[in-house]
């Protein structure tokens, strides 16, 4: 069998990267003649060179306004090139925005909408190889694509890399270099590196971002003469900070190092990003590719620090622009024309578009990012439309939520109860004033602009009506007996309560602590159900007052949403196999306090959808959206083999006094 010479050296370099030798394979082709190397002219296929910087904010670059951090090189390519000052992130978080980057579209639609968890999370999400990424849109067009560093598109840190689902080879990348094989955690930045246990040094105390920038030079360097788009993805400055001793003590001894926002070991770390991009637009320059390049530089998201982000409002986690909006510098010599700055509105999801169009394609409907070559080439402004946010979940004091930006205003919703606000963001970019009465028309437009999204992507099912489930599978008020149910005790050490049904509700009684799972006879019909408790009197004593409802195998196998009178608390308890599963779970405490289904008509519900159960609560007023629970990791019930073991479940803890419930109506989907 013939196999070309090229393909060959592809293969052996996939497979080499996959196992973190590749570098090594490259230093020969890096070191291969003398002096500057020409390149053949491509001016057709343009290189792409997206460097992203994790967790950079707004205001921590020199080009951007600061004065105590040192990027020369980044100032540099600013001024020789074009600086954005509208440019914004697809997600508050990182790998949402990754998701983005390489798909060209909104992370709602990859699925991707938080951070991705490390592997004993009873989630188990990844970017899927259905979707096409980089290398199947730019593959075609003779593109070699390269990922050096940061990936954090999976769940899965086991078995082997290139075998894991969501892996950067399954999407089809050429090579993957320096990217991580354990969860990342917190960071780590000089040799041996945690989350690469595998991967050798090449130096002496080698520092991480160092390593991807030689990583990348070689890249560069052995496909000088064939397009390719690279994403060097630094996993700096990302916390926990750690910079080289010799800068952090330069930086140290700085006037106002001890001041905000000010970061010695911060700005150690993005000295030494710098260096790397020095070096690679050097790298370019050499090999003759600069002006057949085009070189991006950005941040994944916002900062963390919100005094990193002035004069924007919030940071890394939020929808307010400290969030999401991050610097963005283009530098593309004798096509970039140098020392502009662009109002333009643009997004990562514009990336991959654009690299498209400037490879001859003709990026449509199949992205919802745009081209940006008009701008790049200073030939045209685009008209970018609306751009949406949508962040569903719970993170340090964020609610979920979502924003819309069209033209000079966004509006941010919350997700829970609706309420929204509306910032005039050329007037006002630190959002500190609300103009929705101002505004009323501008609010009501983008609102609806924001409802239809959320609606077209369909984020979340539908809440729990006759209307959207008609087919009732379960309907226990509890007027009878328990024949139906099973009593099943959650083991706690103590004995069972009294449980019994009387005046068309069910009690159970307890003077210690007790737990039981009441499992009914009625499985789910199908993975779109929702269940709904009705609340009756709780115990209003001890400190184990909670109510639960969901799915139960039996008392070792469960996933039951959960709700805390004495604290007004409400969350899940997912039980596999006797173990109460929580590693990973999305922190719901910033729900505390603001949920109580004590007065009339209180109901909580189970929805679910797949491998996702939502919670929503009606405190009287109709029903509100709580949260979500990925659970197919560890319980899929969206298999219908697995399904079929679990039934429509509600249960109770208490260790004092008497807790009552008025009944349990499931129904299903058509």
């Amino acid at each position: 069998m013939s196999i070309t010479t090229a393909t060959t050296r592809r293969t052996v370099l996939r497979g080499m990267a996959a196992t973190g030798l590749v570098a090594a394979a490259g230093t020969t082709a890096a070191n291969a003649g003398t002096g500057p190397v020409r390149a053949r002219p491509r001016a057709d296929r343009p290189n792409v060179v997206f460097l992203s910087i994790d967790d950079l904010g707004w205001d921590e670059l020199g080009s951007y306004g600061n004065t105590f951090n040192e990027t020369p090189n980044i100032d540099r390519l600013a001024a020789e090139g074009l600086q954005f000052d509208n440019a914004y992130a697809a997600a508050p978080l990182c790998s949402p925005t990754r998701a983005a980057l390489v798909t060209g579209l909104y992370p709602v639609r990859t699925g991707i909408t938080d951070f991705l968890r490390q592997e004993p999370a009873a989630s188990n999400k990844y970017l899927s190889p259905d979707i096409p990424t980089v290398p199947g849109v730019l593959g075609p067009r003779g593109y070699v694509s390269g990922l050096v560093g940061k990936w954090h598109l999976t769940e899965t840190y086991s078995g082997a890399y290139d075998q894991r689902p969501g892996n950067p080879f399954a999407h089809g990348f050429d090579e993957v270099l320096v990217s991580e094989q354990q969860y990342i955690a917190d960071g780590d930045y000089f040799h041996p590196y945690f989350f690469m246990p595998e991967l050798p040094a090449r130096e002496p105390g080698e520092h991480l971002t160092d390593r991807l920038t030689t990583e990348a030079v070689e890249f560069i360097t052995r496909h000088r003469d064939e397009p390719f788009f690279l994403h060097l993805s630094n996993y700096a400055v990302h916390t926990t900070l750690h910079g080289k001793p010799e800068l952090v003590a330069k930086y140290a001894a700085k006037p106002g190092a001890d001041q905000a926002p000010n970061r010695p070991q911060l700005a150690a770390m993005l000295e030494c990003v710098d260096d790397q991009v020095g070096r690679i637009a050097a790298t370019l320059e050499e090999l003759g590719l600069a002006e057949n390049t085009l070189f991006l530089v950005t941040s994944d998201n916002g900062g963390p620090y919100r005094d990193a982000n002035r004069p924007l409002r919030g940071g890394k986690g939020e929808l307010y622009e400290g969030g999401i909006r991050v610097p963005l510098v283009a530098h593309w010599p004798g096509t970039v024309a140098a020392g502009r700055r662009t109002a333009q509105l643009t997004s990562t999801i514009d990336v991959l578009p654009t690299a498209l169009a400037l490879a001859g394609g003709r990026p449509g409907a199949e992205f919802d990012g745009v081209s940006l070559a008009p701008v790049l080439t200073d030939t045209g402004e685009v008209d970018r439309g609306p751009m949406f946010w949508v962040y569903p979940h719970f993170i340090g004091a964020t609610h979920p939520h979502a924003a819309v930006r069209h033209g000079q205003f966004k509006l941010v919703q919350y997700l829970r109860d609706g309420r929204s606000e509306l910032y005039h963001l050329v007037q006002d970019p630190g959002e500190t004033t609300d103009v929705s009465r101002r505004h009323p028309a501008k609010a009501r437009q983008l609102r609806a602009l924001l409802e239809a999204h959320i609606a077209e992507v369909d984020l979340f099912p539908p809440t729990p009506s006759e209307t959207a489930y008609p087919i009732l599978e379960l309907d226990e008020r509890f007027d009878a007996d328990l024949s139906h149910w099973t009593v099943l005790p959650v083991p706690t050490g103590g004995p069972v309560g009294t449980v019994g049904v009387a005046d068309g509700q069910l009690s159970v009684s307890a003077e210690e602590l007790t737990h039981v799972v009441l499992r009914s006879e009625v499985a789910p019909g199908s993975d779109e159900v929702a269940l709904v408790l009705d609340t009756g009197a709780f115990a209003e004593a001890g400190t184990q007052d909670t109510v639960f409802v969901g799915v139960a195998k039996d008392a070792d196998n469960y996933l039951l949403f959960r709700y805390h009178n004495g604290h007004k608390r409400v969350g899940f308890d997912l039980r596999s196999k006797g173990r109460l599963v929580t590693a990973g779970q999305e922190p719901h405490g910033n729900l505390d306090g603001t949920v109580d289904l004590t007065g009339p008509g209180a109901r909580y519900a189970f929805v679910l959808r797949g491998h996702v159960a939502t919670a929503y609560a009606d405190q009287g007023s109709g029903w509100e959206f709580l949260f979500t629970a990925d659970t197919g990791g560890v319980l899929d019930l969206g298999d219908p083999t697995v399904r079929a073991h679990y039934r429509y479940a509600t249960s109770v803890r208490l260790d004092d006094g008497t807790i009552t419930l008025d009944g349990v109506t499931a129904r299903r989907r058509g």
